[in-house]
């Protein structure tokens, strides 16, 4: 069985690389690292399909290493010490390097085991992860390792690499076919950034065009190609950094009153399948952004909420979209939001105090009280409802925490209270 064309294809050198300018560029310091020969232990931090495992088979053949690539999710202890055991051998004269895919799928005990053979310079150690590696790597293996940061691959970079898997096939299959406009460019737009994606969606392009008449071309089409990639541009772990950078992004573009950047991530949460998160951001955006600008927000996104949740995906697009844009494009406050972080930070403080007798529940005084009773004023008895009185602990009888926002709704609630209290 032959082996998917992105390994066949796979590049030999730095110059056939795709992407990552900011690392392969001329003057660039990994670039200028592994020209020198001489190597460090090395991170490659960044998503699948953006060239990490090439690149370091290209380090290991440029700087003439033995090569040994295991992976996080089944290579154990005995795997490092076979590699390391290949070192100072007529196998590995010039030393082994060791590609560890998957880095974060190590536990500590087996980071352990590899941090002593990079420590005795047996094995060069080049690491992948698609996690952030501060959060997956042991601090050990950080302090004697560089990391750098893999980007996704943009798909005006990937279009050279679609028109190679073009040209490779045509010579591979020796058969002269045709691509029609618009075909190269929808693969490489359709598969997120990953290259070997898009090389394995040309390949698949190929076999499913159907075969030439005689005195015919092979024909691959633009419709076959939207087929084929519908869902490949989908980028996403539940459990990783993409995740969590896209509902950031989902949330910012709310609070940022951008309804067509907050229904683009909603649309990028809910093709994931991630309804949960979708329902929950919305809510605490409504919440924490809009707030008292528009309170009546939040029972009318609960009810979209309810409605997602119980419809389902994919109909469950149609009320949150109406949501997510409502939130966008409503007045924003987060008055509420600051006052409760301003009295939590006052309590986590220590300040505090006794609840002032005339707001406690009723119930006996001691002999010892001075003044005794309650003399608590019951609002509803005076005019507007409302009465001077303490409510905070003496401790923090002045401080105030809500400021009224510059909205609407906040400002006529503010000139209310300033003429009823300004009055007494």
């Amino acid at each position: 069985m032959a082996a998917p064309l992105a390994e066949r294809l796979r590049p030999q050198n730095l110059d056939e690389m795709v992407g990552q300018p900011h690392l392969l560029g001329e003057g660039c310091a990994l670039r200028n690292i592994v020209l020198s020969g001489e190597l460090p232990n090395l991170i490659f931090y960044g998503p699948s399909g953006v060239g990490k495992t090439t690149f370091a088979e290209i380090i290991a053949k440029r700087t003439k290493r033995h090569f040994v690539r295991l992976n996080g999710t089944t290579a154990g202890t005995a795997d490092i010490k076979d590699a390391a055991a290949k070192a100072d051998t007529l196998l590995a004269p010039n030393g082994v390097l060791l590609y560890l895919d998957e880095i974060q799928y190590f536990n500590k005990k087996q980071q352990q085991s590899l941090l002593e053979s990079i420590e005795k310079g047996a094995v060069t150690l080049i690491a992948a992860t698609t996690e952030n590696p501060y959060f997956y790597v042991y601090n050990a293996i950080l302090s004697r390792s560089t990391v750098f940061e893999f980007k996704e691959v943009t798909s005006a970079q990937v279009i050279p690499a679609v028109e190679r898997a073009f040209r490779f096939l045509r010579k591979e299959r020796a058969e002269a076919f045709e691509v029609e406009p618009g075909v190269t460019e929808h693969i490489a737009a359709a598969c997120g950034g990953d290259v070997r994606k898009a090389m394995n969606a040309a390949e698949l392009c190929y076999l499913s065009a159907p075969a030439a008449a005689p005195g015919e071309v092979r024909r691959l089409r633009l419709d076959q190609a939207k087929e084929l990639t519908q869902r490949s541009a989908q980028r996403y772990d539940k459990e990783g950094d993409e995740h969590y950078d896209i509902v950031s992004a989902y949330q910012k573009s709310m609070r940022g009153s951008d309804p067509d950047a907050a229904v683009h991530y909603l649309a990028r949460l809910l093709e994931a399948g991630d309804l949960p998160s979708a329902c929950r951001r919305l809510m605490v955006c409504a919440c924490e952004d809009v707030g008292l600008a528009y309170p009546m927000i939040i029972p009318i996104v609960k009810a979209a909420v309810d409605a997602a949740m119980q419809v389902g995906l994919p109909e469950a697009s149609l009320p949150l979209a109406d949501a997510v844009i409502l939130v966008a494009t409503a007045p924003k406050s987060n008055t509420a939001y600051n006052a409760y972080g301003a009295a939590a930070a006052d309590l986590r403080a220590g300040k505090s105090g006794p609840i002032p007798r005339q707001l406690q529940n009723k119930h006996f005084d001691g002999a010892d009280n001075s003044a005794p009773g309650q003399n608590y004023l019951y609002a509803h008895d005076f005019p507007h409802h409302w009465v001077r009185q303490q409510y905070l602990p003496d401790a923090l009888r002045d401080a105030v925490y809500y400021h009224y926002g510059d909205n609407k709704t906040e400002q006529a609630a503010k000139a209310y209270w300033e003429a009823i209290k300004g009055a007494l």
